[in-house]
């Protein structure tokens, strides 16, 4: 069973329906007790760092979270999910995240349209099994912060717009996608069927 934290904030049912979607059953809980029975955890999130992680933290599921990671449980966090497993963010102050991958999170420093919506081209750094088969490397997005990684050995992937920056990590079971696999068409389904598999 997939565990979808439900902390207030993020498309859960989406990212649920798109696991059904690949033949996977998927959980949205904001149970401690669910966490540590699921097989894979994943985190969504959309809006502000500041309050993701405050609503996180006031669910009270940042331990049992931790500690299942630790255990090797595969673990994904999408667009805000995964700017939530750096050290800090410096959207609108300075806060601080899960700690899971060393880095911050940034807002865009670009002449373009913030926030970065729409589709782009991922440019793979490393291949792990979460890219197994999947061939057509456009996913879509919708953002204006982005993460920068102090070890580029965690950088699975980059995007360009303006400039090169983040768009999926991973480290050891964590994974992290800027993306929105869920919105991302049969690419984006592949993936998290992907995801669903590893143990």
């Amino acid at each position: 069973m997939i565990a979808i934290i439900d902390y207030g904030m993020g498309n859960l049912r989406s990212v649920q329906k798109a696991f059904e979607y690949v033949g996977q059953d998927a959980k949205i809980t904001d149970k401690a007790v669910d966490l540590a029975n699921a097989s894979h955890i994943v985190l969504p999130g959309v809006g502000a760092f500041k309050d993701a992680m405050a609503a996180l933290t006031q669910s009270g599921l940042v331990d049992t979270l931790k500690s299942e990671i630790a255990k090797g449980k595969p673990f994904l966090g999408i667009c805000l999910g995964m700017q939530m497993l750096f050290d800090k963010s410096y959207e609108d102050g300075e806060y601080q995240g899960l700690g899971l991958i060393k880095g911050e999170v940034v807002r865009f420093d670009t002449k373009l349209k913030v926030p970065h919506i729409g589709w782009n081209e991922l440019r793979l750094q490393k291949r792990t099994r979460l890219f197994d088969g999947v061939d057509d490397m456009n996913f879509y997005f919708v953002h204006s912060y982005h993460a920068s990684c102090c070890n580029k050995e965690d950088v699975e992937t980059t995007c360009i717009y303006d400039y090169e920056f983040v768009s999926s990590v991973n480290k050891d079971n964590v994974w992290g996608a800027q993306f929105h696999p869920e919105k991302s068409g049969d690419t984006g389904l592949k993936l998290l069927s992907n995801f669903a598999k590893m143990i």
